[in-house]
């Protein structure tokens, strides 16, 4: 089934709040799947000149949290972050950053998305990332 909400729909939700201000831009909505990326800016940084943590985690948790939302089940209101995890392999001065999430579980009362973080240029793997999310449903 392929979600009702598209790429352009979440990159206008996002204006104004944290994934539009990194300047985080969703690119595709796919079938259990999503795919986002950032450009680099000094803003991203952490005072050492590397891709600070928080930006990487931003980047994929908006990535699966938009996904999540896309393919919530029939009636459920929304849904809440309770798990999430993260590994960082590499990092990134500039360039544009890739996350491409996908969903492992999509349950009635659960999902469980993962995302690969990359540098596009590269290639190269910068993080790991799984959550879990609670849906929820109307009172």
């Amino acid at each position: 089934m392929q979600p009702k909400i598209t790429a352009d729909d979440f990159n206008r939700k996002g204006n104004g709040y944290l994934p539009g201000l990194l300047g985080i831009v969703i690119n595709k909505v796919g079938e259990q799947s999503l795919d986002a990326q950032l450009t680099v800016t000094p803003a991203h940084l952490a005072p050492n000149g590397y891709l600070h943590a928080g930006s990487v985690v931003t980047l994929a948790d908006t990535a699966c949290g938009y996904a999540c939302v896309a393919h919530l089940p029939e009636g459920a209101a929304n849904f809440t972050t309770i798990e999430l995890k993260s590994n960082f392999m590499g990092t990134a001065r500039e360039g544009v950053v890739e996350c491409e999430a996908r969903a492992v579980h999509l349950g009635r009362t659960t999902h469980v998305w993962d995302a690969l973080v990359r540098h596009r240029d590269t290639g190269k793997l910068i993080a790991t990332f799984r959550c879990t999310q609670m849906i929820l449903w109307p009172k």
